[in-house]
């Protein structure tokens, strides 16, 4: 069995659970391969890598039968855009805050993966979205994304205009701070943060979000996730940016962009019994009733 160590070396007590990490897997006829930023930073802060470990290099040719994401739900996303299609599952090691998407704590990453060696594991199939603009001979690739695809003002004076169109019918002009297209997986991020309700991974639907809606009759839309949605923007400096799960980059209005259903899926690994629901209710304490009783 192969498998990756990817994650954020910033986060507080990085090379210690890659540590821990390595001393779990070790004797378990596992070959670990570390991203090669993590490896480096391993090897300069004293953590011994095992004889056997070989490297990856982000956008190269790789493969893993399972990826460790160690961070938080950011680390997460990006280890998930590193993945793309290979299909390969990812388990999410916490060491960030909310951690929505990472199932094992920083704290228990020793009986996580003796579990998970022992019972093995489950998935959830997660679907993303794929980023292109209109070219003159047809669409050029932009990106992809987990969890949304956000369209932003680029300056905090002034609002953007996006004409929407939905499954080739025009469905309206969004006058707000930007609009947001988000999957079941970012329902509980960006989305959740604009008002948008919260859907389970399995929902085959998407989300467009408005961000500070000039309109208050301008609510969250729920849709199909095989309809493609075209946007073009208005913008008073002519610039706006384009958010793919917190990668930024800034745009012309006079780019028009098409969102779709990614062409694959995510997988996201999880100890058995460990259930969507159960971490609505574990990390957003979800139907918890804070009232205190006399």
């Amino acid at each position: 069995m192969k498998v990756a160590v990817l994650g954020s070396v910033h986060k507080k007590g990085f090379a210690d659970a890659c540590r821990e990490l390595i001393a779990a897997l070790s004797g378990k006829k596992v070959q670990m391969v570390f991203e090669t930023g993590v490896a480096e930073f391993l090897q300069a802060n004293q953590v011994e890598l095992p004889a056997n470990a070989g490297r990856l290099q982000i956008g190269g040719d790789w493969q893993a039968d399972m990826a460790f994401s160690l961070g938080g739900d950011g680390t997460c996303l990006k280890t998930a855009d590193a993945v793309g299609a290979r299909g390969i599952p990812i388990l999410g090691i916490n060491l960030g805050h909310l951690g929505f998407m990472v199932d094992v704590r920083g704290d228990e990453i020793t009986s996580a993966i003796d579990e998970v060696f022992a019972n093995g594991f489950q998935t959830e199939e997660r679907s993303g979205l794929s980023l292109e603009r209109r070219v003159e001979n047809g669409t050029e690739w932009i990106g992809n994304a987990l969890n949304e695809v956000a369209l932003l003002k680029a300056e905090s004076s002034s609002m953007i205009k996006v004409h929407t169109v939905v499954d080739g019918e025009y469905l309206c002009t969004y006058r707000a701070d930007g609009l947001i297209v988000a999957t079941p997986t970012g329902s509980t991020g960006y989305s959740m943060s604009v008002g948008s309700s919260i859907m389970a991974p399995q929902n085959k639907s998407l989300i467009l979000a408005p961000v500070a809606p000039h309109s208050l009759n301008q609510r969250p839309l729920v849709i199909p996730d095989d309809w493609n949605i075209a946007l073009e923007v208005e913008s008073r400096n002519d610039t706006f940016l384009v958010s793919l799960d917190g990668r930024c980059r800034e745009m012309s209005v006079n780019e028009r962009l098409v969102v779709t259903k990614a062409p694959y899926s995510i997988f996201v690994a999880k100890r058995r019994g460990h259930t969507y629901f159960q971490t609505l209710r574990d990390k957003l304490m979800w139907g918890v009733d804070i009232r205190t009783s006399k």
